[in-house]
């Protein structure tokens, strides 16, 4: 009989459900999509790009610089000047050790095509073997 009273008192332990499972399984979830998460780097300055006839998507890993109107030249918002484009393509191309890591110049279309032709030319002298000129797409009207 005294047995019976114990399983009695054992109901109030049942009836629950486990829920660290779940919760062990979201925050792997959480920490996975941290970790695999990519960031757009912008140039920190907007450029009033030219239109282009054919355009084709870049890759994702690259060095993004923009040229505006008054000859500034700008890397992750601050202003580099052309003199700083050779030293942060060689630094960048050392630091992806030995991958095809392109240039890619947004150029203000009031910009110099000469200062746009230094930027490419320091971007060459820094070990960059492809430097392209970003467009905006053209709209096919007109």
């Amino acid at each position: 009989m005294g047995r019976f009273r114990e399983t009695a008192g054992d109901d109030s332990s049942e009836g629950g459900i486990d829920m660290s499972p779940m919760i062990d399984c979201v925050f792997i979830l959480l920490i996975f999509f941290i970790v695999t998460t990519t960031f757009v780097e912008e140039t920190g300055v907007e450029v009033d790009k030219p239109q282009a006839a054919s355009s084709v998507n870049l890759e994702k890993n690259s060095i993004l610089l923009a040229l505006t109107a008054n000859g500034d030249v700008v890397y992750g918002g601050k202003n580099i000047g052309i003199q700083g484009v050779q030293q942060l393509v060689r630094r960048m191309v050392q630091k992806e050790k030995g991958d095809e890591l392109p240039v890619i110049v947004q150029a203000d279309t009031a910009a110099s095509a000469g200062l746009l032709v230094r930027i490419v030319d320091e971007a060459k002298l820094g070990g960059a073997k492809r430097v392209n000129v970003a467009t905006s797409r053209a709209t096919g009207r007109g």
